[in-house]
């Protein structure tokens, strides 16, 4: 849940990218930190195995001037892919404002890519939160590689809840769709949040 700040004026957003080991959720956060001039942008943390898989989680911190009359502090996190590693999981999610599926386009990865989807609405769950409670969209990513399975079957596994959500073709390791990505979900956190300071 994002934390507001009248007095300092100040908001602080926390966006979860969860999905399977090896999907490419810290690849986005890598190309988002590499790109990204800004005074505001401090050091990214990660903590990775030797197989350069994210064992706890990747937090890139990012300010912005998108609230009118508060300054924006976007937290970004990854989850660890590995099934073994499920409370961290838990731990990473817990407060989240947004939620970027990353999934992996491989045909060989699509069980996977359930199981992950799956985990991810049950660990929401047991802090009683209903995943289509906070704002969350998909990413397929590595579209690039030769056996990618169709996004329209991607969307039948996926994508199939009570009301869609929208979704997005990437090629994190070139940057396409990252940005894109980002700003989407951005604009839905921040939609939600305004709505919420309203009441």
């Amino acid at each position: 849940m994002a934390q507001i700040s009248v007095a300092d004026k100040e908001v602080t957003v926390k966006i979860v990218y969860y999905g399977p080991g090896m999907s490419g959720k810290t690849t986005n956060l890598l190309y988002i930190h590499q790109r990204i001039m800004s005074k505001n942008l401090t050091d990214m943390v990660s903590i990775a195995t030797e197989g350069d898989r994210t064992l706890y989680f990747d937090f890139l911190p990012l300010e912005t001037d998108i609230i009118p009359g508060f300054k924006a502090k976007f937290q970004l996190y990854t989850v660890p892919g590995q099934v073994q590693y499920n409370a961290t999981r838990k731990l990473v999610l817990q407060g989240a404002d947004g939620v970027v599926f990353v999934a992996d386009s491989q045909w060989s990865r699509q069980k996977d890519n359930v199981d992950s989807f799956t985990n991810l609405k049950e660990n929401l769950l047991e802090e009683g939160v209903k995943l289509s409670d906070i704002p969350y969209i998909l990413e397929y990513n590595k579209r690039d590689l030769a056996d990618a399975a169709r996004p329209e079957y991607m969307e039948y596994l996926l994508n199939r809840e009570e009301f869609k959500v929208p979704s997005f073709e990437a090629v994190a390791t070139e940057g396409k769709g990252v940005f894109e990505v980002l700003n989407y979900i951005t604009r839905m956190v921040v939609a939600k949040i305004l709505k919420d300071i309203k009441k």
